[in-house]
């Protein structure tokens, strides 16, 4: 099958990680993300942190409504390889648990592990998968997280990985930043310029489960960066 590209038509999956942010965010960023996806007639791919959800109940309804899909981020956006296995049990399912009372419906099968923490860590992917969920991963990063990056950084790496990868194309952002934001316009125009056609991770036929490329790691620790999940 044909990657896609500039010349033809190829599937873009925008995948945003909906958590409480821990570094400086605009107020309003993820209610207006939201808006300009409507304003773009594109639908998305959310995961949702639990606590997030409990947080912002009235923003997680709306990525339902919106007509975007909704998956499991964790409740507490621990670094999963560090908990108990009922640590890991207890998270799971206290996060769905609270996505299903506030959007409205059930994350299954989809499944990202807090900053990539857990991708490739058989323990880890053996509770998920006992859950009923299935890892999804990325594969380009629109490395929304550092502060000193900006929209116009941000829309040049998801433009130019998304039409390099080609068809299929899973790409990692983030609801909190100021930059997600102001990139988000320039991504869907020269997006669709280019021939992509966005859709939601389910109706791809391939989802990348332990591929998370571009993950920043914190120094002195196995995990990656907060804000890289």
């Amino acid at each position: 099958m044909s990657r896609g590209g500039p010349d033809g038509p190829f599937r873009v999956a925008l995948t945003f990680d909906a958590e409480h942010p821990d570094r400086p965010s605009r107020p309003g960023v993820q209610e207006r993300l939201l808006d300009a996806l409507d304003r773009h007639g594109v639908h998305a791919s959310f995961f949702v942190q639990g606590r997030w959800a409990e947080a912002y109940p009235e923003t997680a309804r709306r990525i339902p409504q919106g007509g975007h899909l909704v998956g499991n981020h964790s409740h507490y956006h621990a670094r999963m390889p560090l908990l108990s296995a009922r640590g890991l049990r207890s998270d799971i399912t206290a996060a769905r648990d609270a996505i299903i009372e506030h959007t409205g419906v059930d994350p299954l099968p989809w499944f990202r592990c807090p900053f990539g923490a857990g991708v490739g860590d058989k323990r880890v992917q053996g509770f998920v998968r006992a859950a009923g969920y299935r890892h999804v991963g990325w594969h380009v990063a629109g490395i929304d997280w550092p502060a000193e990056r900006t929209g116009a950084d941000v829309e040049e790496a998801v433009v130019r990985g998304a039409i390099a990868h080609g068809d299929g194309c899973v790409v990692l952002l983030h609801t909190w930043p100021d930059r997600t934001e102001d990139a988000m316009d320039g991504i869907v125009r020269r997006l669709r310029d280019a021939g992509a056609e966005f859709a939601r991770i389910d109706e791809l036929p391939f989802v990348p489960e332990d591929e998370v490329p571009d993950a920043e790691v914190v120094e002195g620790a196995a995990a990656v960066a907060p804000s890289a999940a």
